[in-house]
This record gives structure tokens, sequence and C-alpha cells, in this order.
């Protein structure tokens, strides 16, 4: 069986590791992927949240969203508790500790994000991202 050459989600999965790839190389200068750094930047807009309220706001599925968060409370980023709307459900803090590592990430993640812009073009690099969000926000 051929695949045609019009395979939307390959051409975006794709193209998803080929980014990814520049930021983590980015990121590891600070010990951090970019899955991580978008967790802890999210929780330091929006803190605390539950685990299921995380994961639906990166959509993400909730159990890959908890491998990802095992780290980064190993390492002291993050803290979690018992909900205290809901005893069953943890609430996922950012710790002071996950502030600095946050704060240490800018430069690196910045960087990154100028070696995309600057291969794909900074333009083309906002439209993306608008039509991206604009899929995900329905």
């Amino acid at each position: 069986m051929q695949i045609p050459i019009e395979d939307d989600c390959f051409a975006i999965r794709q193209a998803a590791r080929y980014v990814s790839h520049i930021y983590d190389r980015h990121l590891a200068q600070v010990g951090l992927t970019i899955t991580q750094f978008s967790i802890l930047l999210r929780l330091r807009r929006t803190s605390p949240q539950t685990a299921s309220q995380l994961a639906d706001s990166m959509v993400m599925d909730r159990t890959t969203l908890v491998r990802a968060i095992q780290p980064l409370q190993r390492d002291g980023l993050l803290s979690s508790a018992p909900s205290e709307r809901d005893r069953r459900a943890l609430s996922i803090r950012l710790t002071e500790l996950g502030v600095q590592k946050l704060a240490s990430a800018k430069i690196p993640w910045h960087a990154a994000q100028e070696e995309f812009e600057e291969r794909f073009g900074a333009q083309r690099a906002a439209l993306l991202r608008q039509e991206l969000f604009a899929l995900t926000s329905e």
C-alpha cells in the first residue's frame, strides 16, 4: 500500500519532530525538553491546575502529561497535592525552584525561537502559529 504524499498528519508530525529537535537542543543547556518548558510556562501563567486541566489545556493525553511531569516533580520544579475541590484529583503547582528554572530557560528558548524563524521566516512562523492555534482552539 502506498501512502499518498498529501498525508497531512504525517507532514505535520514530521515538521513537529523537526521543530521540537531545534527547541530541545537549545533547552538541553538548562536540562529541559520543550514539553517540560511548556508545562512550566503553562503553570507559571495559571497555577495550580489539576493534571486533567493541564492536559486539556495543552491538548495532551493525561497519561502522557503525567509521565512528562514526573521528572519535574522529582527535581522539585513542581509540587502536587490533592485538589481542594476534588480530593481525588491532584493539584499541580510550580515551585520557586520551577520559577527559577523557567527563568534560566528564557535565553535558550529565545535562541530556539530565533533559529526556527531564521530558517522558516518570521512572518511565515507568525502565520503558522496563528493557523495552528486556531486549529486546536476549535
